[in-house]
């Protein structure tokens, strides 16, 4: 597969600082940030990149959470196909996994509650250990109305995986291959999976920091790439959007889109993993981070940029 590249200029030649650059550079290896590995894009233009050793530019990193933005986009293209809508319950694509009866809120629970994080769980639902992820996740209890309040929840995002292995027969990997992975010229990427074969969603994806830059310029890019408009511009606009009221600190309190963090500055937002993997897009600078690493202090990485 022919891998797309960016063309590359200096900082300044695109209105960037490079002493700014210089001080996040320097910061994060006096704060001993752990950083891996970054791009950073303005214009779609690479201004900036570099790997601290063992890793390289080629080699494909673990992207812990970051994997649920993709899992949303494949959600995206399914809606823009037609195979599925925000408002299908989520109980309707599993009747044979139901218990005699599910819980009323379960019954009531959607797409677009999953993409949310906002299910009604008060408590995440523990499914990933051996056994039928989808059937422990419909067994759960759903104790407060869909749609009522934000909880963290990759069990959810595990379900959008698993609705669409179910509606189109493909995993999110083979869905996602020829409308956003070789389009984008990204190699066809791992994504583990439980033992039915779904791809796990939120988590288990590996990218190298490259491809994690180009689909932060595709979602710049308003889902168009090399003239072609992929996805819809307002799915992108929709699932980057505050959606839902979350309630942490700083970065982690601005709200939630479709698996989507927005960020302190006016109009930005990122897909995150543990330990620092960010894909961070800021529409106004024209201007995508990417970053992966194995770091104990994410908000710092964010606060430098």
């Amino acid at each position: 597969m022919k891998k797309h590249s960016f063309s590359t200029a200096s900082p300044a030649s695109l209105g960037v600082s490079p002493a700014g650059l210089q001080t996040f550079l320097e910061e994060i290896d006096r704060r001993h940030l752990g950083v891996h590995g970054f791009v950073l894009l303005r214009r779609g233009i690479t201004i900036a990149e570099g790997w601290w050793k063992p890793y390289r530019a080629e080699l494909p990193h673990q992207l812990f959470s970051l994997s649920k933005s993709f899992t949303s986009t494949a959600i995206g293209f399914a809606v823009q196909e037609g195979l599925l809508r925000l408002d299908d319950r989520v109980v309707s694509f599993f009747p044979e996994k139901l218990p005699c009866r599910p819980c009323e809120n379960m019954e009531k629970m959607q797409i677009r509650h999953l993409l949310t994080m906002s299910t009604g769980h008060s408590v995440e639902p523990d499914i990933f250990h051996p056994g039928k992820l989808a059937a422990e996740f419909l067994r759960s209890y759903v104790d407060l109305e869909p749609g009522s309040q934000f909880l963290y929840n990759t069990a959810a995002t595990y379900m959008l995986s698993a609705i669409l292995q179910k509606r189109t027969g493909e995993t999110l990997t083979r869905y996602l291959t020829p409308r956003l992975f070789r389009p984008l010229g990204i190699p066809v990427p791992q994504w583990d999976s439980d033992p039915d074969g779904v791809n796990l969603g939120g988590f288990g994806l590996n990218l190298d920091t490259r491809s994690i830059a180009r689909f932060g310029q595709f979602l710049l890019q308003k889902g168009c790439w090399n003239g072609r408009q992929l996805l819809n511009p307002e799915w992108i606009e929709e699932a980057t959007s505050f959606q839902v009221e979350n309630f942490g600190e700083k970065d982690w309190g601005q709200g939630y889109g479709y698996q989507f963090w927005r960020c302190v500055p006016e109009g930005v937002y990122r897909g995150d993993g543990a330990c620092g993997q960010y894909c961070v897009v800021c529409p106004r600078q024209e201007m995508v981070l990417a970053v992966n690493s194995g770091s104990n202090d994410m908000q710092a990485i964010l606060d430098l940029f």
